[in-house]
């Protein structure tokens, strides 16, 4: 199982943090910009098509709960499942720059920020 270490190119384009999620420490899954099979994820594709690395780099929302690709069934059923609050890893980001949300995510071990804790 790979440890879990800081690095940007980690951070998903919804703002969750790859290098601490089971699935890349247990080596099922590349990460979100490696991987090429999630073609399925709205948020992914417009982030790649808007060439920026993050949802927190959108001129077109400043909130991304006002995107219908960011705030769509499956992110919501994906929050409440797994008590994940991506908009508050975009405001994360915001705040403290994807350097800092990477820190900070490696810190705690955590891909998510949980719904209630900021």
């Amino acid at each position: 199982m790979k440890e879990i270490k800081e690095n940007t190119e980690l951070v998903a384009f919804c703002g969750l943090y790859c290098g601490a999620c089971k699935a890349f420490l247990k080596e099922k899954c590349n990460g979100c910009f490696k991987n090429d099979k999630a073609t399925w994820c709205g948020i992914r594709i417009c982030c790649k098509n808007k060439k920026i690395t993050t949802c927190a780099e959108c001129n077109e929302y400043t909130n991304p709960k006002d995107c219908k690709k960011f705030n769509n069934i499956m992110s919501k059923l994906f929050g409440l499942l797994f008590k994940s609050d991506r908009v508050a890893c975009i405001a994360q980001i915001k705040k403290i720059g994807i350097s800092g949300h990477a820190k900070r995510m490696t810190e705690l071990k955590k891909h998510t920020i949980k719904k209630g804790s900021t």
